[in-house]
């Protein structure tokens, strides 16, 4: 989801098994009240809770955390339309709009076929 000219911009993740919420909010660009908030409304983000309630995230949740920024910051999405493409919800959505596009291109590279035939 994180699209390739964005990777420049976020630091690499490092090759650690945990990380605090102080890490991810400096690997993510995100402050960490947000990185709470988004617990909240994204069920996918759940980082294991030690002592004392603090937050430990693993790799995946990083890389989640920068899939979620992308589409809040980099490509405008809304909470509810981030948390429906993160769930794939609406995978049936984009078939439909995959398959309208793939017959007007057929449409289309048939009238350039028949002009290239004459």
């Amino acid at each position: 989801m994180l699209e390739p000219s964005h990777n420049n911009e976020l630091p690499a993740i490092p090759g650690k098994r945990y990380f605090t919420i102080g890490e991810v909010s400096d690997l993510c660009l995100v402050k960490p009240h947000v990185l709470r908030y988004w617990e909240q409304e994204f069920p996918q983000l759940n980082p294991v809770k030690r002592r004392g309630n603090r937050r430990y995230y693993q790799r995946q949740d990083v890389i989640m955390i920068r899939q979620i920024r992308a589409l809040l910051y980099d490509q405008g999405f809304t909470i509810g339309g981030a948390r429906l493409r993160l769930s794939g919800e609406d995978a049936k959505d984009d078939t439909t709009q995959y398959r309208q596009l793939i017959k007007q291109m057929i449409v289309e590279l048939e009238d350039v076929l028949g002009v290239l035939q004459k």
